[in-house]
């Protein structure tokens, strides 16, 4: 990177990807080296998420959304490619991180061991992640979802095993379908609206003639259904629960934030395009997405209730906050769901954080003889398939931790109570302020919630107690079904079990300030315009400093060096 700080805004993507070229020209049996460069980047896009989310808090005078810029190329938007940061982008940033460091961790235990190139793979899938949260138009938007695809296409696949092909098999399936309609759908906004710029796009919906509106709200439902099937919403998420489930542990863990992905850009999109400013557009598709995360969480809770293993509960909790998330866009897109927003967010960093530490859970349980192993065995003979290998067996010995039983049942009990959204954790934080925000949408005493609003809240706490249920019958199986003593568990496996059960006491503990920054994020999406005049007046060097200046990308239009 330069000296310059807004080279920070491209070092998410350049650094994953410059790690991952590197670590392809190391011997496979370098597994050590390729651990330490893997978990460098990851802390180096940590500090460089926290630096840039500090930034885009901005000021009193920016709405306190502070908006970052960089033009690639010095080519002026919305002609070339452009990466933007705010408020939004920046905390998802951080908690891809917050996420990638504990399952790099837990790789070290043997996975990194498994197959070929697992490091190199981990890096490009975090360079697509990154990229989707920071680019600033479609078809980069595109290119960056193919590219966190492939990549999870072969961690997916990693270890090989009966389960987790068939599962993999079916899960590139339905992915290269999701990218077809991906790019249908980009091809056609292009078509009606000639930009694939984002605020260029938000500037032009406004001016859509009559005649064009329908073929643009059809481009729009297309793409739509391409991020929803990401996101995992009903009925386009038969594939999600089996393979998360046949995931390797620590690929799993990070597969909990790639539907946030999807959600990011519903949310994204619909704020920018179908929003207040969206003219005769504004509010399209709230109804759909209120209905789609209504039955989503239906479906989702449903498989709560009737999961018989911890990796398939974990995949439909996934689903749960998926589906939360889509109803609450809908609302908000629809004019009367504004204030549940910032709940909503939390919850999201919550629940993210709580079901990447279940999927680790899962694979150091399984370990557990007695009560859990019958549990397994029903649910591999109910879906007809074979029990997976002992992929924690590779030959290295564990170390022995003292209370390990104690300390993964305080951390299953935490995560428990994260998921089913109990105090005094998180996840009761992140339901009542969003739940509120729903059922008083005008402020105490001022209008009433509708009867979809009834209905959603009826469904989280509903799916809260299903939650809560489900794991403490595998929790009471798991724990209490035999007294066999606990199984080797290796240091590199149970810390990174701590580390998240501990960011999600420290996400409790500084419950208000996070709870602000997703407020104010909040207010930050319905206010679209400072978003769209910083993308399309963002300035090239060579018009802030002439055409023999060095070329050095700059963030403009409410930025702060960002």
């Amino acid at each position: 990177m330069g000296a310059s700080p807004e080279h920070l805004m491209i070092a998410p993507i350049v650094i994953p990807m410059v790690i991952g070229a590197l670590m392809l020209l190391y011997d496979d049996r370098q597994r050590r080296a390729k651990l330490i460069m893997s978990l460098g980047s990851a802390l180096a896009m940590l500090v460089i998420g926290i630096e840039l989310l500090v930034r885009a808090r901005g000021s009193e005078l920016t709405g306190g959304n502070s908006i970052g810029f960089y033009l690639l190329g010095d080519w002026a938007s919305p002609f070339g490619i452009v990466l933007v940061v705010d408020r939004l982008s920046a905390m998802m940033l951080v908690l891809t991180a917050l996420v990638s460091i504990p399952a790099l961790v837990y790789s070290a235990a043997g996975w990194g061991g498994k197959g070929q190139h697992f490091y190199s793979i981990f890096q490009f899938m975090l360079m697509g992640v990154n990229g989707a949260f920071l680019t600033g138009d479609l078809f980069n938007l595109f290119v960056f979802f193919e590219i966190l695809l492939a990549a999870s296409y072969g961690l997916m696949l990693h270890g090989s095993g009966q389960l987790r092909v068939r599962a993999g098999l079916h899960y590139i399936a339905v992915n290269l379908v999701g990218a077809l309609l991906f790019l249908i759908g980009v091809s056609l906004i292009y078509g009606v609206t000639g930009t694939l710029n984002m605020a260029d796009l938000a500037t032009r919906i406004v001016n859509i003639s009559d005649a064009d509106r329908p073929l643009l709200h059809a481009a729009a439902g297309v793409l739509g259904i391409a991020f929803l099937i990401k996101a995992g919403a009903w009925p386009l998420s038969f594939w999600l629960p089996p393979t998360y489930q046949a995931a390797p542990a620590p690929v799993g863990a990070m597969f909990a934030i790639l539907t946030k992905v999807g959600i990011y850009v519903i949310l994204r999109m619909s704020m920018l395009l179908f929003g207040e400013s969206g003219g005769l557009s504004a509010g399209f598709g709230a109804e759909v997405l209120i209905a789609i995360g209504i039955l989503s969480l239906i479906y989702a809770t449903a498989g709560v209730m009737t999961s018989q293993s911890l990796g398939r509960m974990a995949g439909y909790s996934v689903q749960v906050t998926s589906a939360t998330l889509i109803a609450v866009i809908g609302f908000a897109i629809g004019g009367g769901g504004m204030s549940m927003l910032g709940g909503a967010m939390y919850y999201m960093i919550a629940s993210t954080l709580a079901t990447a530490a279940l999927f680790l859970l899962d694979e150091v349980l399984q370990r557990r003889q007695g009560g859990i192993a019958a549990i397994l065995a029903l649910t591999a003979d109910a879906y007809g398939v074979d029990q997976p290998e002992d992929d924690s067996e590779s030959g290295e010995v564990g170390v022995a931790i003292p209370a390990v039983l104690t300390v993964l049942a305080v951390a299953f009990f935490a995560v428990a109570l994260v998921l089913s959204g109990m105090p005094p954790l998180p996840g009761f934080i992140g339901k009542f302020a969003m739940l509120s925000g729903g059922l008083n949408p005008g402020g105490l005493g001022r209008g009433m919630p509708s009867e979809w609003m009834w209905l959603f809240t009826f469904l989280v706490i509903l799916s809260g107690f299903a939650t809560m249920i489900a794991l403490v019958r595998i929790g009471m199986q798991t724990f209490w079904g035999d007294d066999e003593p606990m199984s080797k568990v290796r240091l590199q496996e149970l810390l990174p079990i701590v580390g998240l059960v501990v960011l999600l006491v420290i996400l409790a503990v500084r419950a208000h300030p996070v709870m602000r920054y997703t407020e104010i994020t909040a207010r930050a999406l319905a206010r679209p315009t400072i978003y769209i005049d910083g993308v399309i007046t963002a300035p090239r060097v060579e018009d802030l400093q002439g055409p023999v200046a060095e070329q050095q990308p700059v963030a403009a239009a409410g930025g702060n060096g960002a």
